[in-house]
């Protein structure tokens, strides 16, 4: 492999990690605000200290980005590889809209709702990439998990603070 095609492959690797980082970013940045309301609600038991989430988040966004290049390196010009990105693609924008709606809106239930379907979509991505590659879907395991316990965090917070 000659040093244009190992920069090309670096530059893919970085560019495919750095868009869920970014986009997390992004939807940290729009939120900061209407995160200081989040300190003041009621929480379930388990909730985690707040410094924790933007831990837990980038590690996340990181393994979503190496499992997606995982991806498109089996063939960027395969259909099964396009639908399963574009599918990752459409739940990483749900993800991103997730953090409007319950932050800066304060739509605990609809939140909830909206999660339920990131949940469902980030299964299916997981699934489509297990087809492809199977280490990429194991890495979209922790972030499953994760958004599992959000859906417990954002439903408590929504039946703990009645409007």
């Amino acid at each position: 492999m000659g040093r244009n095609a190992m920069n090309i492959k670096k530059d893919e690797f970085a560019i495919a990690v750095l868009l869920p980082v970014a986009v997390g970013t992004v939807a940290a940045y729009i939120t900061r605000g209407a995160q200081a309301v989040f300190g003041m609600l009621n929480k379930p038991p388990l909730s985690p200290p707040a410094w924790l989430f933007p831990v837990v988040w980038t590690i996340l966004y990181v393994l979503m980005g190496i499992a997606s290049y995982l991806v498109y390196q089996q063939g960027s010009d395969r259909d099964d590889v396009k639908e399963a990105l574009k599918l990752y693609l459409i739940q990483l924008a749900f993800n991103f809209f997730w953090s409007i709606f319950f932050f800066n809106f304060e739509w605990y239930l609809f939140s909830f709702i909206w999660l339920i379907a990131l949940w469902g979509l980030i299964l299916v991505t997981i699934l489509k990439f297990n087809k492809i590659s199977k280490p990429a879907a194991y890495l979209m395991i922790p972030y499953l998990i994760w958004v599992t316990f959000a859906g417990y965090l954002n439903l408590a917070i929504y039946m703990l603070n009645p409007r």
